[in-house]
C-alpha cells in the first residue's frame, strides 16, 4: 500500500472531511498527509479549503478529497448569548433608541439568520462524506470535551456507514499533555470509531491515519458491493457537490456513487 502520483488515473474518490475545535492542527494535517508540509505559523481556516492525494489501496488506487473548515463556525447566539450592544451600535441601531422589546426581536431575527446559514454550510460540508477525520488537540482538554458534540454533528448529516477516526493530534507535546491515551481509547471504543494519535510537526501516524480511513471506506464500499451482487463500478449514482471541479464527489471514477 503506497502513494499513487497520477492525478487522474483512479478508480475511486472518496470525500473525507475534517471535523473538530479551531486550532487543534486540522489544517497541518492536511498539508502533511497531501503536500508533505507543515507551518508553524498556520492561520486559522477561512471558509472551506480541500486537497487531494491519491494512494492505492489493494489493487485499486483510492482518491482522497479531503475538506477541511474553521472550528469555529458553530452560530454563537444560537445558545441564548445576548449580543453586545456596542455591536447593535454598530450595525447602525443607536443604543438609547434600542428598546428591550425590539432588542429581543433583533436577537430572535439574528439568531435565525445565522442557525440558517449555518445549517446551510453544515449540510454542505458534509454532504457526500464517506470519511472523517475528527481531530482534538492532546494538550487542551476542552477540544476533547467537545469532541461529542462534534461527533452527534457528523453522525446527524452523514451515513450512518460513514468510516469514522478519533485523532489526537500534537502528540509531539509530552510535557503538555492534559488528555490521556486511555481516555481517549475509551470514548473511541464506546462510540464505535477508530483512533490514532498524531503529531502533524514529526509527521507521527498522520500517513497511518489517513491511510487507514480511506482503507476501511474502501472495504465498506466492497463490502456493500457484494452484498448487492453488483461489481463497485455499478453502485447507483448519489449526490453530487460543485466545487469547480470534475471530481467533486466520493464516486467510482466514469461510473456511480460509491459513497457508504
Amino acid at each position: 500500500m503506497g502513494a499513487y502520483r497520477a492525478d487522474d488515473d483512479y478508480d475511486y474518490l472518496f470525500k473525507v472531511v475534517l471535523i473538530g475545535d479551531s486550532g487543534v492542527g486540522k489544517s497541518n494535517l492536511l498539508s502533511r498527509f497531501t503536500r508533505n508540509e507543515f507551518s508553524l505559523e498556520s492561520k486559522s481556516t477561512i471558509g472551506v479549503e480541500f486537497a487531494t492525494r491519491s494512494i492505492r489501496v489493494d489493487d485499486k488506487v483510492v482518491k482522497a478529497q479531503i475538506w477541511d473548515t474553521a472550528g469555529q463556525e458553530r452560530p454563537h447566539t444560537s445558545h441564548g448569548e445576548r449580543l453586545p450592544r456596542k455591536e447593535l451600535h454598530r450595525k447602525g441601531l443607536p443604543q438609547r433608541q434600542v428598546k428591550p422589546l425590539r432588542m429581543a426581536s433583533l436577537m430572535i431575527i439574528v439568531t435565525n439568520v445565522v442557525t440558517v446559514g449555518y445549517r446551510a454550510i453544515t449540510s454542505a460540508y458534509y454532504r457526500g462524506a464517506v470519511g472523517a477525520l475528527l481531530v482534538y488537540d492532546v494538550t487542551r482538554h476542552v477540544t476533547f470535551e467537545n469532541v461529542e458534540r462534534w461527533l452527534k454533528e457528523l453522525r446527524d448529516h452523514t451515513d450512518s456507514n460513514i468510516v469514522i477516526m478519533l485523532v489526537g493530534n500534537k502528540a509531539d507535546l509530552r510535557h503538555l499533555r492534559a488528555v490521556s491515551t486511555e481516555d481517549a481509547k475509551a470514548f473511541a471504543e464506546r462510540e464505535n470509531t477508530f483512533f490514532m494519535e498524531t503529531s502533524a510537526l514529526e509527521s507521527l501516524n498522520v500517513e497511518n491515519a489517513f491511510t487507514e480511513v480511506l482503507t476501511q471506506i474502501h472495504r465498506v464500499v466492497s463490502r456493500k458491493a457484494l452484498e448487492l451482487g453488483d461489481d463497485p463500478a455499478a453502485l447507483p449514482k448519489g449526490q453530487t457537490i460543485n466545487v469547480g471541479s470534475k471530481d467533486d464527489v466520493s464516486a467510482v471514477k466514469k461510473s456511480g456513487c460509491c459513497s457508504a
